[in-house]
């Protein structure tokens, strides 16, 4: 099967985008680690954007990074592979990455005074985020797509020998029809109707049903697409520009239903209208890369190596730098190109002079080492 430098592309733009994403949490209303001195409401409109479809993109990509890794491996090789590629990464995350988060959390606003080695690691691991200090923060995705990997094995080796099974012949004619393919919403639109209001996203895996169950058929529709890619692709490059245009109208009426006043009348039609606006911004973007990305480049083989450890630097990068300037009389512009500048510079910089050159970091890191790098998308990142 032929390489898709489109999942490669919107891999990288997607995770490029969640470090925009991070730095715009910083200067919203929204809760998160550090907040600017000044916030701006009218920031909430474009970030609603970007949260609509940012993580189901990346939860597909994902899965279809899945799909991939398992045709030339067996059960066992792919659970090593996901191991070594997620879990292994998101220890180190939690040792060494996320504790300068909380650091810096606990000396913006809850008066610890001591240095960073005073907070780590004797205080860093104890008690549970956010009253205790030990948290996997950003790096939250990391479990949710190790479980997912594990829990969907068994189908996916059942798929991987049997791929014309009925069932997933009729999912085929649904990917191939033009709006057919909005049906697979609606198990998402049951979800956010009937779980999100009692289980709100805590992103700790355990608790987090709603988050937790949605995410896994994002997952999972991900295998399903790369199972019969040939239809997928053909659909979404054929009807892109109708997609745009629904999500266009669909995120036009979702910022008109907030505006009202909760009921569950609204909850239900809000719900119905974020899953469409959601569903059809994703099959826009699948489609625009599909026709003009999806050429090979230096610049995408460097950038799919890198946006992984770029990924888990990246928030530990921006929160550190938001403190020092948080209080600073500059004007949102000054602020956000600071940040958005520093942010891709030391990752790069840490990435490129020192992750890529030695191999126990590599390891670490989830980078593959360059002579044994493949040629397949392996998707393991948020």
């Amino acid at each position: 099967m032929e390489r898709r430098y489109d999942l490669d592309w919107l891999r990288v733009i997607a995770f490029g985008l969640l470090i925009f994403y991070h730095i715009g949490m910083f200067f919203v209303p929204w809760g998160w680690h550090i907040k600017n001195n000044t916030i701006y409401e009218w920031l909430i409109y474009p970030m609603l954007f970007l949260n609509r479809w940012r993580m189901p993109l990346l939860f597909i990509i994902s899965g279809m990074g899945a799909a991939l890794s398992l045709q030339k491996r067996t059960g066992l090789q792919f659970s090593k592979e996901r191991f070594i590629r997620l879990f292994i990464p998101l220890v180190f995350g939690i040792l060494v990455i996320v504790p300068p988060q909380v650091y810096i959390e606990r000396i913006a606003y809850n008066g610890f005074t001591g240095n960073y080695f005073d907070f780590w690691p004797s205080e860093s691991f104890i008690g549970e985020y956010p009253t205790g200090n030990l948290s996997w923060h950003h790096l939250w995705f990391l479990p949710y797509i190790f479980t997912y990997s594990l829990i969907l094995l068994p189908l996916f080796l059942y798929l991987k020998k049997k791929p014309n099974t009925r069932f997933i012949n009729w999912l085929s004619k649904k990917v191939s029809s033009q709006y057919s393919i909005y049906l697979f919403i609606l198990p998402l639109f049951l979800m956010e109707s009937f779980l999100d209001p009692f289980f709100p996203i805590t992103h700790s895996l355990f608790d987090d049903w709603f988050n937790f169950f949605y995410n896994l058929v994002l997952f999972l529709y991900g295998f399903i697409f790369i199972t019969k890619q040939e239809l997928f692709f053909k659909t979404v490059s054929t009807y892109y520009k109708t997609y745009f245009k629904i999500g266009i109208m669909a995120f036009s009426l979702f910022l008109y239903l907030i505006s009202f006043q909760d009921g569950w009348q609204r909850h239900f039609l809000e719900a119905a209208v974020n899953q469409i606006n959601m569903w059809s911004w994703l099959l826009t973007f699948f489609g625009i890369a599909a026709i003009y990305l999806n050429k090979k480049s230096k610049i995408i083989a460097y950038c799919n190596t890198a946006v992984y450890p770029f990924y888990i630097l990246h928030q530990t990068v921006i929160v550190v730098m938001a403190y020092y300037i948080k209080d600073a009389e500059w004007n949102l512009f000054t602020k956000f190109i600071f940040l958005v500048a520093t942010t891709f510079l030391i990752c790069f910089i840490l990435y490129h002079f020192i992750i890529r050159k030695i191999r126990i970091l590599q390891f670490v890191m989830g980078v593959k080492p360059k002579e044994k790098a493949s040629n397949k998308v392996i998707i393991n990142t948020n």
